[in-house]
């Protein structure tokens, strides 16, 4: 028997959801350079950020995100909130880290996401982490004018992910597994 008829539901989503901060301070990386020379970039440190909150479903590449000045309890519920509208009538399993935004008493689960807490200190188990990598690393090495030009280029490298590309970049084998195993 399937599980959502168990549950008595129409559909069932898994879903991973986690928040990175975004900083006007140039983004680096390692670079492959000849032997003896070192890379010279420009960097800044300005101490400007916003918070990017977001999910993805690795099976089906779908990912939805909002922005926030912070990272708080307020602030998470707002995108619980958000979430849970954008669900409608799907429930969704939610991995998410034990940050204490997450887990704050205040906290009211909508009755469409059942969250799923991952063990502590363990970032590498959360699939969107590696979205948040892969978004980082196209503005590497880059200098924004203004946290307005920034936010602008997270939009925009945002709506270009395709699901392919969320797909390949969340997908772990162990998830795809166990979702098989639950008949996900």
């Amino acid at each position: 028997m399937e599980l959502e008829a168990i549950l008595g539901i129409d559909q069932l989503r898994y879903l991973a959801q986690d928040e990175t901060r975004i900083g006007r301070k140039t983004e680096t990386k390692r670079v492959i350079t000849s032997i003896g020379f070192k890379p010279k970039a420009k960097v800044q440190w300005p101490r400007e950020a916003f918070w990017v909150y977001g999910v993805v479903e690795p099976l089906a590449g779908w990912q939805w995100t909002r922005e926030y000045s912070k990272l708080n309890s307020e602030n998470f519920q707002a995108f619980l909130n958000d979430l849970s509208a954008q669900l409608g009538s799907t429930v969704a399993v939610m991995q998410l880290d034990r940050a204490p935004a997450h887990r704050a008493q205040a906290i009211e689960w909508s009755e469409n996401i059942i969250p799923i807490f991952q063990p502590a200190h363990c970032p590498e188990l959360n699939p969107i982490e590696r979205v948040w990598q892969f978004l980082k690393g196209l503005w590497k090495g880059e200098n924004f004018p203004s946290l307005d030009a920034l936010r602008q280029r997270v939009s925009q490298e945002l709506k270009q992910l395709s699901a392919k590309q969320v797909q390949s970049l969340t997908s772990f084998d162990f998830i795809l597994d166990a979702l098989l195993q639950a008949a996900f």
